[in-house]
């Protein structure tokens, strides 16, 4: 019931987003269905044959998940918020609440695809468009309820689950940075920060708290110079400070600057994802070995191997993206930066994680969608290509987006603080723009040199 009125009182940005997770999931749950659909109409062909149509449907679903966890990341009803604990609403319930608000969305979307695919049937009304996708609808030939179920259930099932580990509650207790505590000489708890060489202990006055008096000639020495005093009001090092006049636990840690954040690793292991992707394609369209895949919806069919190589490029733009980020804000900061560019530098390295990720999918689906010209007949392409086709590139723009406005939330403190110091509103925006400047010009020419080198394999 929660769910269902965080749902309801939602903004209505908010309910866009959800609507959009909603329909990729309505046009996932389609394509799993056409694929039983042809499975039924052609009893015929081998088992392996709906296997192979599902399997083409899996780059659909993982684009749905994605999109539903980047949805769920930035609704603001589920955030975690002062009080919440107080009445029973901690990080775990919130957890909850987001997965079941997926899980809602996701089974709305589910739905209205089983509907679509009952009336393209004839089950709820007439056949409609004279009978012309019955390749894939199996009319006529009773459609097992069970079945459909279950691969509609798959979207709900993944989608919440995805939700539930991306949200799922963390220790914010970190280590502390210093040495590992131990037990010292006679048992003394806390040993010196650093390793002692042997005999210092014994030299003269090392452990000594007076110190030493300087030789100034034989058999004369000079007195020691006084510590100095510390100002009237300001208590000494070794002197207890009250607890009235000590700063409170919060308070210190409140005001305690953030830890930076640390580069992307990923970076040398999407490279060479990437690199292998690319050879594993040059290599399968020069050969020209057999073993070809007869992709659905009017596709022509293309060797395994390049077929390969195109997932092994796309992770490996995903994994390299959030290095590719950061570079890119380091680039921005390099030669004697100004204000504009130090602020717009900071902002992408540590807005990294969050939408370089994104931003490396929307580049390997861009440079698919570059190589499809590579095809003998690109005519030849059927309504369910085009729809899986459109679902992915929807999920991908939709998440990119989405992570744009998670990055936005994020920054909210930083642009109130600095609005609130005297900076225009036109920095701001100027920065925003160079940062999207600064990623159009580095991943640009990337998804046109990959997309190239993609398309030679199609165009033999």
């Amino acid at each position: 019931m929660l769910a269902l009125r965080l749902t309801r009182s939602a903004h209505p940005a908010v309910q866009l987003r959800r609507l959009l997770v909603a329909a990729a999931s309505a046009g996932t749950g389609f394509l799993m269905l056409s694929a039983l659909g042809y499975a039924l109409g052609h009893p015929g062909e081998p088992a392996g044959s709906l296997l192979l149509r599902l399997a083409w449907c899996a780059t659909p679903l993982a684009a749905t998940v994605h999109l539903a966890v980047a949805v769920a990341r930035t609704d603001p009803a589920t955030a975690p918020r002062p009080g919440l604990s107080a009445v029973g609403l901690g990080p775990a319930r919130l957890m909850a609440v987001s997965a079941t608000t997926t899980a809602l969305a996701t089974t709305l979307g589910s739905l209205l695809a089983l509907l679509v695919f009952l009336h393209l049937r004839g089950d709820l009304t007439g056949l409609p468009f004279d009978g012309a996708a019955d390749d894939f609808l199996a009319a006529g030939r009773p459609l097992p309820l069970p079945a459909a179920l279950t691969l509609l259930a798959a979207i709900p099932v993944l989608a919440s689950l995805a939700v539930a580990l991306t949200l799922r509650p963390r220790d914010p207790r970190t280590p502390s940075p210093g040495p590992r505590r131990r037990f010292g000489r006679f048992g003394a708890f806390g040993g010196p920060a650093t390793r002692e060489t042997f005999g210092a202990y014994g030299r003269f006055g090392a452990r000594s708290g007076r110190p030493r008096a300087a030789r100034v000639g034989p058999g004369h020495t000079a007195p020691a110079p006084a510590a100095p005093q510390p100002p009237d009001g300001v208590p000494a090092p070794g002197d207890a400070v009250p607890d009235a006049e000590r700063p409170p636990q919060d308070e210190a840690a409140r005001t305690a600057p953030p830890a930076p954040r640390p580069a992307p690793t990923t970076l040398p292991w999407g490279i060479a994802t990437l690199a292998a992707g690319l050879a594993v394609e040059a290599y399968a369209g020069r050969t020209g070995t057999p073993g070809d895949l007869t992709m659905p919806g009017g596709l022509t069919t293309g060797p395994a191997g390049v077929l390969l190589g195109w997932a092994l490029t796309a992770v490996g733009l995903a994994l390299a993206g959030p290095g590719l980020t950061h570079l890119c804000g380091r680039l921005l900061q390099s030669a004697r930066p100004g204000a504009l560019r130090l602020l717009a530098g900071r902002a992408l390295m540590a807005e990294a994680d969050r939408i370089g990720r994104p931003l490396g999918v929307v580049c390997a689906v861009a440079s698919a969608a570059y190589a499809l010209d590579g095809l003998r007949d690109p005519a030849a392409l059927g309504p369910l290509t085009a729809l899986g086709a459109l679902v992915v590139a929807g999920c991908a723009v939709a998440t990119l987006l989405t992570a744009a406005v998670e990055c936005r939330q994020s920054r909210s403190g930083t642009t109130a603080a600095l609005l609130r110091l005297g900076a225009p509103a036109t920095v701001l925006r100027g920065a925003a723009a160079l940062r999207a400047g600064a990623l159009l010009a580095l991943f640009g020419p990337l998804t046109l040199l990959v997309a190239a080198l993609a398309a030679q394999p199609l165009g033999r």
